[in-house]
C-alpha cells in the first residue's frame, strides 16, 4: 500500500470520526413502552428508496398533463407538461413520452400522485431533503435518524453479515452546493454510528470498497482498531461523547471487519453478474447502483437508498434547460427501475421487498413553493414567451403536489392513489398524502409502528413526528 492511499486513509477517518461526533446525541436511547403502540405484521423484509435528488417534475414523469410542444413565442403559462403522455399496462394508468420500460410494469405498481411537502419558505434542497429522509424539519435539537437508521435500530439486520442499511452513490467528497447540510440527514443519527449507512459511492467500485487489502489480517485490523480508538479518544469533542457513542463508533467498525472478511462480500461484486443483465441495468451510476440494490436485497440488507446524487443546477434540478435535461434523465431511470421490478419478480422476492421511488418535491413553469408562498423564485429561465429550447421545462420548486411510485412490498399492482388539479396550480386535489403519512406506510409494511418512540434527552422522540403518522391502509393489498 502506498502513502498516498495510507494517507487518503487517514483522512476518511478522521472526517468518519468528526461526522460520527456530530451526528449522536449525548446518551444511548432507549425504547419507550406504550399500550398504544403494537408493531404491525409486515409485509416487507427490505426496502429500496430510488431517490431522485434534485426535485423530479411529476407532470415530465408519472403525472402528465396537457402536452404543449416547443415553439418560439408560445406563452409559458400554457405549458404543464413538455412530453406527451403514453399508455402503460394499466389501462387508466399513463406516464409521459421516455419511461416505456416503466410503463411496462405499472401493472406491479402502486401510484401515489397526490404527495405533499412542507413549505418551508426560502427553499434549500438540503432542508427538504432533510424533511423527506428523516420526518423533521430542521434544524432539530438532537440528530433525527434516516428512515434506514430507524429499521436497522427497530428491526436489526436481516443477515449477521450484509449491513442493514446501505446508500448507494452518494459522493462522499463534497461536490459543491450545499454539501455539508445535505449529508446531515445520512446519517444514524442518535442511535449511532452503527445503525448509520454503509456507504458505497460508486456501484462499480463497490467490490473495492469491501475487499481487504493485500495483508490485511487479523492483527493489522487490531492495530488499525485501536488506533482509530486514539483518533476518537483525541477528538477535541472527546469530552462531549458518552460511552454509548464511542462503543457505537467502535461497533461500526466491528461491523465493517466482518464483512471484509466473510465471503459475502460477493454481494458487492456486481462484476460477476452475466453482461446481458449488467446491459438490461444501462451504463449510469444509477443502473448500476440498482443492479447492486437487487444483488443485495438478495443477500439480506434491510435498507437500500440508490440516489443519481444531488448536483446543484443539474440532473433533477432543472432550473434552465428543464425539457432536455429531463429527457436524458429519463434514459438514464427508465430501464433500471423496470429491470429491477422484473428480477426481484423473477427470484419471487418482490412480494417481500417494497421498492419506493420518489424526490424532495415537484417542480412547475410558473410559481416557486406553493400559491401564497414567500418561497424566492430561483428559475434561471424567467421568461413569459418561449424564446429559446433552455426555457422549456419545469424551472421552478413545487411542493403542494407530487408523485411517488412503489412495487411490492404488500402494495397493490396496477394501482392509482390521489389525484392532482388538471389546470395551474397543480395542487393535491384528492386523497393527499404527507411526509410523516408516506413514512408511516412504510414503516407499517416493513412491520415498524409509525408511534414507535424512544427516550432522548429525557423526551420521547417519534418514527413519525409526535407518532401521528396514518398509514395509508389503501394501498396495501
Amino acid at each position: 500500500m502506498d502513502n498516498q492511499n495510507d494517507l487518503s486513509r487517514r483522512d476518511y477517518l478522521k472526517k468518519l470520526s468528526a461526522t460520527s461526533l456530530a451526528a449522536l446525541s449525548g446518551s444511548a436511547p432507549s425504547l419507550l413502552a406504550s399500550d398504544d403502540v403494537s408493531h404491525p405484521a409486515p409485509t416487507a423484509d427490505c426496502c429500496i428508496l430510488l431517490w431522485m435528488a434534485g426535485g423530479m417534475a411529476a407532470t415530465e414523469t408519472l403525472d402528465p398533463k396537457r402536452y404543449e410542444p416547443f415553439e418560439v413565442g408560445l406563452d409559458v403559462e400554457k405549458i404543464l407538461s413538455t412530453f406527451p403522455a403514453i399508455d402503460t399496462a394499466v389501462d387508466h394508468i399513463k406516464l409521459t413520452k421516455g419511461l416505456e420500460k416503466v410503463a411496462a410494469v405499472m401493472d406491479r405498481g402502486t401510484l401515489i400522485r397526490s404527495h405533499t411537502q412542507a413549505d418551508l419558505g426560502h427553499i434549500l434542497h438540503s432542508r427538504h431533503q432533510y424533511h423527506w429522509h428523516t420526518g423533521y424539519v430542521p434544524p432539530q435539537t438532537v440528530a433525527a435518524p434516516h428512515i434506514g437508521a430507524w429499521m436497522s435500530k427497530v428491526l436489526g439486520p436481516r443477515h449477521e453479515v450484509i449491513p442493514p442499511f446501505i446508500s448507494i452513490n452518494q459522493p462522499l467528497d463534497g461536490g459543491g452546493g450545499e454539501t455539508q447540510e445535505l449529508k446531515a440527514f445520512l446519517t444514524g443519527g442518535f442511535f449511532g454510528a452503527d445503525h448509520g449507512p454503509f456507504h458505497v459511492p460508486d456501484p462499480e467500485e463497490a467490490a473495492r470498497v469491501v475487499r481487504p487489502a493485500s495483508g490485511f489480517t487479523a492483527d493489522r485490523f487490531s492495530n488499525r482498531y485501536r488506533s482509530f480508538k486514539k483518533l476518537v479518544d483525541a477528538s477535541p469533542d472527546r469530552d462531549r461523547l458518552s460511552s454509548f457513542q464511542h462503543d457505537s463508533i467502535l461497533k461500526s467498525m466491528d461491523n465493517a471487519y466482518r464483512l471484509l472478511n466473510s465471503p459475502e462480500r460477493s454481494a458487492f461484486e456486481i462484476e460477476k453478474e452475466p453482461q446481458e443483465v449488467r446491459n438490461a441495468y444501462g451504463d449510469s451510476k444509477f443502473g448500476k447502483g440498482c443492479l447492486l440494490a437487487r444483488r443485495l436485497a438478495e443477500s439480506g440488507a434491510r435498507f437500500i437508498e440508490v440516489t443519481n446524487a444531488y448536483k446543484p443546477f443539474g440532473d433533477w434540478d432543472t432550473h434552465e434547460n428543464g425539457h432536455t435535461t429531463v429527457a436524458r434523465m429519463k434514459t438514464e431511470i427508465d430501464a433500471p427501475i423496470a429491470q429491477l421490478v422484473l428480477d426481484l419478480e423473477e427470484r419471487g422476492l418482490l412480494d417481500r421487498t417494497l421498492i419506493v421511488l420518489a424526490s424532495e418535491f415537484s417542480r412547475d413553469m410558473m410559481t416557486e413553493g406553493r400559491p401564497g408562498s414567500n418561497a424566492r423564485d430561483q428559475s434561471r429561465a424567467r421568461t413569459e414567451k418561449l424564446a429559446e429550447i433552455k426555457h422549456y421545462g419545469m424551472h421552478r420548486h413545487w411542493t403542494a403536489g407530487s408523485s411517488v411510485l412503489m412495487f411490492g412490498g404488500g402494495m397493490k399492482s396496477g394501482y392509482l392513489y390521489g389525484k392532482t388539479a388538471d389546470e395551474r396550480p397543480i395542487l393535491a386535489v384528492e386523497n393527499p398524502v404527507s411526509i410523516m403519512d408516506l413514512h408511516a406506510t412504510i414503516f407499517t409494511a416493513m412491520g415498524i409502528s409509525p408511534k414507535t418512540a424512544f427516550d432522548i434527552e429525557k423526551r420521547p422522540f417519534y418514527a413519525t413526528e409526535d407518532g401521528h403518522g396514518k398509514s395509508v391502509n389503501e394501498l396495501f393489498a
